[in-house]
């Protein structure tokens, strides 16, 4: 099976895509490294190399964790399966 993106911990709240052309619909597998676990989930949005993808729901204003960090905070809703980039996740820093 394919990997599709990759999950450090369980507390992650993205995965990051690590292959080329994810496209709308797509039925995705994850590799949770912490545990090697798999997770499978459905990219809701065409999602390039190196982007990251929701594991779940995320509410606007929550914090963004990646690698077990702080990465930013989401700045609208965002769906598991969603793409989460510049668009809907911004620094804390301003």
């Amino acid at each position: 099976m394919e990997t599709h993106f990759l999950v450090h911990n369980k507390v992650d709240k993205v995965g990051v895509v690590v292959v080329e052309g994810i496209k709308a619909g797509q039925k995705l597998s994850g590799w949770l490294m912490e545990n090697d676990d798999t997770i499978e989930l459905q990219a809701n949005h065409d999602i390039p190399i190196g982007h990251k993808i929701a594991l779940d729901d995320i509410a606007d204003e929550d914090t963004i964790i990646e690698y077990e960090n702080d990465i930013g905070r989401a700045v609208a809703a965002i769906t598991k399966g969603d793409h989460v980039h510049v668009h809907n996740i911004k620094t804390k820093r301003w």
